[in-house]
C-alpha cells in the first residue's frame, strides 16, 4: 500500500512553467528525504533536486539551479517541484522518490520508494 504518485506533468512551451506534485500514501514523509529524478530519452536517470528530512536543506543540479524550487508539506504528506523558465532539455519523465538516507548531504542515494513518473515535454 506504500505509494508515491506524481502529477502535474504535461506539454509546455519553452520559457513556461509547470508544478509537479508528489503525494505519498501508506507512509509518512516526515522522516524521509525526498528527491526528484528525471530520465530523458537515450540518457541515464539523473537527480534533479532533493530536500532532506533532518535540516530540510535543499539541493539542485547545476542545470536547474535558479529555475526549479523543491518544497515539502509534511502536514499534507506531499512534495512539489516548481519548474520555471523551462527549456527543451528539461524534457524527460520526472520521478518522485523517498528514502530514509536520501539527500543526506545532498546525495541522491538511499531511495526506498519510487513513484511511477510523470512526463514533461518542453516544446514549441
Amino acid at each position: 500500500q506504500v505509494q508515491l504518485v506524481e502529477s502535474g506533468g504535461g506539454l509546455v512551451q519553452p520559457g513556461g512553467s509547470l508544478r509537479l506534485s508528489c503525494a505519498a500514501s501508506g507512509f509518512t514523509l516526515d522522516y524521509y528525504g525526498i528527491g526528484w529524478f528525471r530520465q530523458a530519452p537515450g540518457k541515464e536517470r539523473e537527480g534533479v533536486s532533493c530536500i532532506s528530512s533532518s535540516d530540510r536543506s535543499t539541493y539542485y543540479a547545476d542545470s536547474v539551479k535558479g529555475r526549479f524550487t523543491i518544497s515539502r508539506d509534511n502536514a499534507k504528506n506531499t512534495v512539489a517541484l516548481q519548474m520555471n523558465s523551462l527549456k527543451p532539455e528539461d524534457t524527460a519523465v520526472y520521478y518522485c522518490a523517498a528514502g530514509a538516507l536520501l539527500c543526506y548531504r545532498g546525495a541522491y542515494y538511499g531511495v526506498d520508494y519510487w513513484g511511477k513518473g510523470t512526463p514533461v515535454t518542453v516544446s514549441s
